[in-house]
């Protein structure tokens, strides 16, 4: 199958060529005949699959067909890094159909939030947005959905992890009944049913290799110790072997504590955190996709916020605490159908954590023996419960 047997609009095919699209990945193939034919949609596939043309393509033939007065479009999603990306590939796909779109996202001073308000108050096409900003302009008034026609939920899943329920509801409440509801998520928590269930109407459901990393890519473990981590990554690093590289942690203090330290070793690196302004996370991801910045240091929060291509290396500097999140951190490697490598560090705390991953995804990840010169590796027996560390407390007694 070809993008040609959609009948695209002709402008929209001359966006297809130029950005390089040939063929249709199995969430393309599946959901845009439904879309095109007014159908809601739950769809499930993993990072990586081609969700976001899966769902902007028929929309963007839609709206060429019309005479474009309102907004026609909303699509919501986590993190504005995210939303930036889309909108960016809205400019791609759309560029010869002169189809608008704005990202509208939190962050960044007051010049920002006026340029989304005059771009939003002279008429745009598309609207992009995280929940939390798009109900402020909501409730100023800036803002009209009334003749909207196309609503899309992003990164469902996640944007109900980051407590965006109630937002979206709310934003829902500004929406016409009448309309087309597409709900795009990485994994299908009962959580997501139940939000399918109360906003989309008789949705069709299309699933693709639910849980599953990328055939592409090469997934290896090491049981380590945590003083054997960094210079594990040195050593993974100094090669000359990844061109790219992203390393995920769990918490923030120690993305940038481990920023600090392979600096110090030597590693070209940047720690991207929630702490940072927008400009500084915008020129830091712009460094990263220029291939400027060799290694990426982030939370789970970055697994879902960027799309980057090339990336040769993903490293979890620890076994991430929900089995799914592994799946998006994967996900960031050997995406478009290219190929990369996973490597998980698992120490004793995580070695449950890393037990739980290999059910989810069906499969044993392969053991790589630790480099002899950094000592003994931990025995991998997840089923024992972790040592806890030994705190002595401290008695206190009455004066007497």
């Amino acid at each position: 199958m070809t993008f040609h047997d959609f009948n695209f609009a002709p402008t929209l095919f001359e966006g297809l060529e130029s950005m390089g699209y040939r063929n249709p990945t199995a969430i393309q193939e599946q959901t845009i005949p439904l879309i095109i034919n007014r159908k809601d949609i739950i769809a499930c596939a993993q990072t990586g699959t081609g969700k976001t043309a899966a769902y902007l393509l028929p929309i963007l033939h839609h709206i060429s067909q019309t005479d474009r007065t309102y907004t026609q479009a909303l699509i919501l999603s986590p993190t504005r890094e995210l939303a930036q990306q889309i909108d960016q590939q809205v400019e791609g796909l759309a560029y010869f159909t002169g189809i608008s779109s704005i990202a509208v996202y939190g962050g960044g001073d007051g010049a920002i939030y006026e340029q989304q308000r005059r771009a939003m108050m002279d008429g745009v096409d598309i609207v992009i947005a995280t929940p939390g900003r798009l109900i402020a302009h909501l409730m100023s008034g800036v803002i009209k959905l009334d003749h909207l026609t196309h609503l899309v939920l992003d990164e469902a899943d996640r944007m109900l992890d980051m407590g965006f329920y109630e937002d979206i509801m709310r934003i829902i409440s500004y929406l016409p009944i009448v309309r087309q509801t597409l709900l795009f998520s990485a994994t299908m928590p009962p959580k997501i049913r139940t939000l399918a269930n109360t906003i989309l109407k008789n949705p069709e459901t299309v699933n693709i290799a639910i849980s599953k990393p990328a055939s592409g890519v090469l997934q290896q473990v090491y049981m380590t110790h945590d003083h054997q981590k960094v210079k594990l990554i040195s050593r993974l690093l100094g090669g000359g072997q990844y061109a790219s590289a992203i390393i995920f942690a769990s918490r923030k203090e120690t993305v940038k504590e481990l920023n600090r330290t392979l600096k110090r070793e030597g590693i070209k690196s940047e720690a991207f955190h929630s702490d940072l302004e927008q400009e500084q996370r915008e020129t830091i991801l712009r460094a990263f996709k220029n291939k400027l910045l060799p290694v990426l240091i982030g939370t789970d929060v970055l697994s879902r916020g960027i799309d980057v291509e090339g990336v040769s290396l993903v490293i979890n500097f620890d076994a991430p605490p929900d089995p799914e999140d592994y799946v998006h951190r994967v996900g960031r490697t050997a995406r478009a159908e290219s190929t990369g490598t996973a490597i998980t560090f698992v120490n004793e705390r995580d070695q449950r954590k890393f037990y739980s991953i290999e059910n989810l995804i069906g499969m044993e990840i392969i053991r790589v023996p630790l480099p002899e010169e950094l000592g003994e590796a931990p025995v991998y027996e997840p089923q024992l419960k972790p040592k806890k560390a030994f705190v002595k407390k401290k008695v206190w007694r009455k004066k007497q």
